[in-house]
């Protein structure tokens, strides 16, 4: 693959994200409860109008963090879209696992940057315009883990996932592998259930 074709690929793949995760409704799309759009629809609106379904195809497969699925509708037969996680308005089809296991997850680590820690260890992660606070299973890199963090986060918070899960918060895991909270009834995740907090550059533990 050419510069120019990868840097269409990353043109296009950022813009299904804006518009899977946040704008869809804004902007008119018919979507359905689990967060799908007809691919069609998507192509005949002026964002999409320069690509075609080989291009939505190709970014779907291609990409390292897998934030879309394809499927084929069981009655129209159309194709459809949707973003695995990420939304920033409800979704109740959205296909989650609810986790209630924690020895299943022994890692699990929100990526954010140091300029925050001095608002997070005071009230805790915050689930802001979206619907979850998004958790990885393991640091960026590392066999298996996919997405769930930015590689350029400077920040590394573990959590104790078995403390939260006992003290009331919902955790879910989304088709990617990607752990989702929306946290207490503010959207909000106590420190209190912070196992760890980790500078990564230079490696060091963050007092709490």
């Amino acid at each position: 693959m050419s510069r120019s074709e990868r840097s269409r690929d990353v043109h296009l793949s950022k813009k299904l994200t804006f518009v899977l995760r946040h704008k869809a409704v804004e902007l008119g799309f018919d979507i359905d409860s689990g967060g799908f759009i007809n691919v069609d629809d998507l192509l005949a609106h002026p964002m999409f109008s320069h690509f075609t379904v080989g291009d939505i195809k190709r970014v779907v497969t291609s990409n390292d963090k897998q934030r879309f699925s394809l499927k084929e509708h069981p009655d129209s037969k159309k194709l459809q879209i949707c973003a695995n996680q990420g939304h920033s308005f409800q979704l109740p089809d959205l296909e989650l696992v609810s986790i209630t296991d924690p020895t299943q997850y022994p890692t699990v680590i929100h990526g954010t940057y140091l300029k925050n820690w001095d608002s997070i260890k005071l009230q805790g992660l915050s689930r802001m315009k979206r619907t979850h606070v998004h958790f990885a299973q393991g640091e960026p890199g590392e066999n298996g883990v996919i997405s769930g963090m930015r590689r350029s986060c400077d920040l590394m918070i573990f959590l104790n996932l078995e403390k939260a899960l006992q003290g009331g918060l919902s955790f879910f895991l989304s088709k990617n592998g990607v752990i989702l909270c929306p946290g207490d009834e503010n959207g909000l995740i106590h420190p209190r259930y912070f196992k760890q907090v980790m500078q990564t550059h230079p490696r060091r533990v963050m007092p709490l």
